[in-house]
C-alpha cells in the first residue's frame, strides 16, 4: 500500500515521493501544524536484516540529521526535525523545489563550465561549513547536490556523513558510499579526511562539465582498481575549470588542492555577469551527449543484482577454463543441515568466518575489505582491487535459479556484457541442497575476466548466491576462495 496521504508523527502528511536513496525515500509533505512544506526521508530497512543492521541505519540515520543540523549555512539542507513513523526514525528537512545535478546531466547532458564553476563553489563553501565543525560528508556526488528552481544550491544527504571525536560505524575494511566518487585512499582501506570529500568535489565537477566519469571503466570494480592506480582521462570541455579538476584529482591526498586554493580557482573560472544555474531554463548539449554507463553495470548478470547499488565489490568476468565439480560436498546429505554452522568444515588458515544479515555467514580471506551494499547484500575485495566476491539472499523470477538465468541470459546478460560466453551453466547439489551453477568470461577493458556463481535453496525457499570474478590470469590463484565460500558457506538456522 502507498505511503501517500498517510500522516507522520501526528503532524507531516505525505502528498508526494521526490526520492529513493540506499537509505531511505524522501517525500514532500505538508506540515499540518505550521501549514508549511517539508521534506521527509524515511528509513529503509532491508529484509533479513540482523538486530545489529537495523540499530547501526537506525544511528545513521540520528547522525545524519545531528550532522546536517549543526551546519547552519545556506548551500546546506536545513533539518527540522527527527520523528519516529511505525517504529522507524524519519528526517524532517526543508523542502527544496529542485533537481539533482545528476538528473540535470542525465536529461541535458556535460553542463557549461562556468555554470559548474558556481556549483563548485557553492559546493566549497558547504564543505568549508562542515568541515570548520569536524563534519566529513564522504559522499560527494551530483545526486546528492540539489539545484533549486530559485538558483540555490544544496548540499544534501549527510546519510554516512561522520563527526571527528564520534565512533564510526563502519568496521575495518568496510567501505561507504558510491564507487565512482570514493577518493583513492578509501578504496586502499584508509580513513577518509577532508581531502577525501575534496577528490569527490573533483569526480563531481568533472562528470557535470564533461558528461562521464574520470575512470570509465563501465566495470565498477575496475574502475575501482583504475581510481587507485590509472590516470584520468583528461577534460575536454573544462576549460578554466580544468586546473580545478586536475589539482582536485591527485590521487595523493597529500598533493591535492585544499579548500581555500579550490576556492580561489573556481572563482577565477567564473564568467562574469553569468546566471546561476536554473536547470529549468538551460539549454541542452545534445550535439554531444553525455557517455554514461548502464544503471545495472557491466561484466555482472544484470537480471539477477537488478536494484542492487553498484559498489567497489561490482565484480566481472574473466577467461581460463577450468574443470569444475558440479556437486559440492556429499550429494547423498540431505538432512536439511548440510549447510549449516554443524556442519560446515573448519575455516582454512588465513580465511575469517563473515557474519551476513539474518544469521548467514562465509568463509572470507583475511585482508578482503568489506562492502555493504544497499538492498543487504555484502562484498569482499581483495586488496589488488581486481578480485571480487559477493554473498547475497535472491528472489528469482522463475521457480529456481537456472530458470531465471536461461530467461535472462540473452536478453539482458549478453546484451550488457560485451565478449560475454558461457562457459557452463547447469543445476547441481551444495551438500544435498538443490542449486545452480553459472560460470562465464567477459572481455574488461583493460584485461580478461572469469566469473563463477552459485545459488542454492534453502528449506523455505529462499535462494543464497555466492559469485567471485578475478582476472584470467589470476584465475587458478582465485578460484579456490570461491569454492571456500560455498563449502563453508553457514545457512541460518
Amino acid at each position: 500500500m502507498s505511503d501517500q496521504g498517510r500522516l507522520v508523527a501526528g503532524r507531516y502528511r505525505l502528498v508526494e515521493r521526490v526520492g529513493r536513496g540506499g537509505m531511505g525515500t524522501v517525500w514532500r509533505a505538508e506540515d499540518e501544524l505550521l501549514g508549511r512544506q517539508v521534506a521527509v526521508k524515511k528509513l529503509h530497512v532491508p529484509d533479513h536484516s540482523s538486530p545489529d543492521a537495523v540499530r547501526t541505519l537506525y544511528e545513521r540515520t540520528r547522525r545524519e540529521a545531528r550532522s546536517a543540523a549543526r551546519i547552519s549555512h545556506p548551500h546546506v539542507i536545513v533539518v527540522h526535525d527527527v520523528v519516529e513513523d511505525e517504529g522507524l526514525p524519519c528526517i524532517v528537512m526543508e523542502y527544496v523545489p529542485s533537481v539533482t545535478l545528476d538528473d540535470a546531466v542525465k536529461q541535458r547532458g556535460a553542463l557549461p563550465a562556468d555554470e559548474v564553476a558556481r556549483i563548485g563553489l557553492a559546493l566549497t563553501a558547504a564543505l568549508r561549513a562542515a568541515h570548520d565543525i569536524g563534519v566529513l560528508h564522504r559522499d560527494i556526488k551530483p545526486a546528492n547536490v540539489l539545484l533549486g528552481k530559485d538558483g540555490r544550491i544544496v548540499l544534501t544527504d549527510f546519510g554516512i556523513a561522520m563527526e571527528s571525536g564520534t565512533e564510526t560505524l563502519t568496521r575495518t575494511g568496510e567501505l561507504v558510499g558510491s564507487i565512482a566518487f570514493l577518493a583513492p585512499e578509501r578504496l586502499r582501506g584508509l580513513e577518509a579526511g577532508p581531502a577525501s570529500d575534496l577528490w569527490s568535489l573533483g569526480v563531481t565537477l568533472y562528470r557535470a562539465v564533461e558528461g562521464r566519469q574520470p575512470f570509465e571503466c563501465g566495470i565498477p570494480i575496475e574502475t575501482a582498481y583504475a581510481i587507485v592506480s590509472d590516470p584520468h582521462e583528461p577534460p575536454n570541455d573544462a576549460g578554466a575549470l580544468t586546473p580545478v579538476i586536475e589539482g582536485l584529482l591527485v590521487k595523493e591526498p597529500e598533493g591535492r588542492l585544499d579548500l581555500p586554493e579550490t576556492e580561489h580557482l573556481l572563482r577565477g573560472s567564473v564568467t562574469a555577469g553569468t546566471a546561476v544555474l536554473d536547470a529549468a531554463v538551460l539549454p541542452s548539449r545534445a550535439e554531444r551527449p553525455a557517455r554514461r554507463g548502464r544503471a545495472t553495470g557491466r561484466g555482472r548478470p544484470a537480471a539477477l543484482w537488478c536494484g542492487v547499488a553498484v559498489v567497489a565489490a561490482s565484480c566481472v568476468a574473466g577467461a581460463a577454463l577450468l574443470w569444475f565439480p558440479l556437486s559440492f560436498g556429499d550429494p547423498d546429505d540431505s538432512r536439511g543441515e548440510s549447510a549449516s554452522a554443524a556442519s560446515a568444515p573448519s575455516l582454512p588458515e588465513g580465511y575469517r568466518l563473515e557474519k551476513q544479515y539474518g544469521g548467514l555467514s562465509v568463509p572470507v580471506p583475511v585482508g578482503w575489505a568489506r562492502s555493504q551494499l544497499d538492498g543487504g547484500e555484502v562484498a569482499y575485495v581483495d586488496p589488488s582491487g581486481r578480485v571480487g566476491l559477493r554473498v547475497n539472499v535472491a528472489e528469482f523470477a522463475g521457480s529456481e535459479a537456472l530458470e531465471h538465468w536461461r530467461t535472462t541470459e540473452e536478453e539482458q546478460t549478453r546484451r550488457d556484457n560485451p565478449g560475454y560466453e558461457r562457459v557452463r551453466m547447469t543445476s547441481t547439489t551444495v551438500r544435498g541442497r538443490p542449486g545452480g551453477y553459472w560460470e562465464f568470461t567477459f572481455d574488461g577493458k583493460a584485461r580478461e575476466f572469469r566469473a563463477v556463481e552459485v545459488a542454492l535453496a534453502d528449506d523455505d525457499g529462499t535462494w543464497y548466491v555466492v559469485y567471485l570474478s578475478a582476472p584470467d590470469e589470476e584465475w587458478s590463484r582465485y578460484r579456490p576462495v570461491f569454492d571456500t565460500a560455498v563449502d563453508g558457506l553457514r545457512l541460518p538456522a
